[in-house]
């Protein structure tokens, strides 16, 4: 399998982490595309013989969490777990398959802690005032990041670059302290909360170790959260890179601005899974390069529907060599190229057209 015009050789099995949901809100198309496709690639990968492992987080600790929760009187833990129930439906209907690991940030309160502990070891950390901060200066640079582009996503992001407490705008929080509103744990710098990037790297050590091969999300998240997962990783491991490749999924758009609860302009999986079957939302979804960003239409589901509509039609042909089953799954295992994996299951029909199905849930 290639991605980024490299080889991505596995032997036996694939690490895949995958950036998983703030359980919140209920999963728009935004969140779909990103899991729909980590699917894709965990199928493409076992199409080779590979085992793929993947490990999907809910980041049920988090900020935003905590105050959703509180105004609607919930705790923050009992109402993330109704969120995720609604989320797992969601990936059902969509027949993503059930991630190997699903690790919850607040079962791994211990293992943030661990991780604080080894970055203040070998000095990649320091502690002030009950925060565990981590020494970020080189990661903007190390990610390829202009400085003014990296302040201004880390203050978009809750990163506080503007702190005077700390020694470099770039230092991110391991572990903070917890103010009444928000839950507390015990640990040797006082009662906190892991910092949103540590809960990440320490849930990704946890169950794949110090590095993985290929590490899953949103383009939004490639700067600053996977930067600095990765970079907390190989501080506290001496393993470098974290991730053998990157896979950042493109944004969907509605009206020209990104889908986001921020902005309110979401649509909602259940909403469209009301009006279409969930194999042509899937299509719609995956018929494209998987970093390009795109704007959802009304229209395009129209235009998904014929695409798989032919699909069907071709695979109830008869034939096919082995080359024609070759070459779609070929496209497939080449950067993930679902556009040119259809294409050619189009014009070959038969088998060919019957593997492309079964291997993107298309049935």
């Amino acid at each position: 399998m290639r991605l980024h015009g490299r080889p991505l050789p596995a032997v036996g099995a694939a690490r895949v982490y995958v950036c998983g949901i703030t359980p919140y809100d209920v999963t728009h198309l935004g969140h779909a595309s990103t899991f729909v496709w980590a699917d894709v690639l965990a199928a493409t990968l076992e199409s080779t013989g590979i085992k793929a492992n993947s490990c999907r987080n809910i980041t049920d600790i988090d900020d935003v969490l905590t105050t959703a929760a509180r105004d609607r009187g919930r705790y923050f833990d009992e109402f993330a777990l109704t969120q995720e129930a609604k989320f797992e439906q969601s990936m059902r209907a969509l027949r993503v398959a059930t991630p190997a690991a699903q690790p919850r940030a607040r079962h791994h309160i211990d293992a943030v802690q661990q991780l604080a502990q080894a970055l203040l070891t070998v000095g990649a950390a320091y502690e002030r005032d009950g925060t565990v901060w981590f020494r970020g200066s080189a990661v903007p640079e190390d990610a390829d990041v202009p400085r003014d582009r990296a302040l201004q996503l880390s203050r978009a992001y809750g990163d506080e670059p503007d702190l005077i407490s700390k020694d470099d705008p770039f230092d991110v929080a391991v572990w903070r302290p917890s103010t009444p509103e928000h839950p507390a744990w015990p640990s040797p710098w006082g009662w906190g909360r892991p910092g949103w990037h540590a809960e990440c790297a320490a849930m990704a050590l946890t169950v794949h170790g110090a590095s993985v091969d290929v590490l899953v999300g949103g383009d939004d998240l490639a700067f600053p959260h996977h930067a600095y997962q990765g970079a907390m990783v190989g501080a506290a491991s001496g393993v470098s890179p974290f991730a053998r490749a990157m896979m950042h999924v493109g944004e969907v758009r509605l009206n020209g601005e990104k889908m986001a609860k921020s902005t309110g302009n979401l649509v909602l999986v259940d909403n469209v899974l009301e009006t279409c079957a969930p194999a042509v939302l899937r299509t719609l979804l995956v018929d494209r390069r998987f970093g390009d960003p795109w704007s959802y239409e009304p229209a395009s589901m129209a235009e998904a529907e014929a695409r798989l509509e032919r699909l069907y039609s071709a695979a109830g042909r008869s034939g096919a060599t082995t080359s024609a089953v070759e070459a779609a799954t070929g496209r497939l295992r080449d950067e993930l190229d679902v556009p040119g994996a259809l294409d050619v299951a189009e014009a070959e029909g038969g088998e060919a057209a019957r593997r492309i199905i079964g291997l993107l849930r298309l049935g």
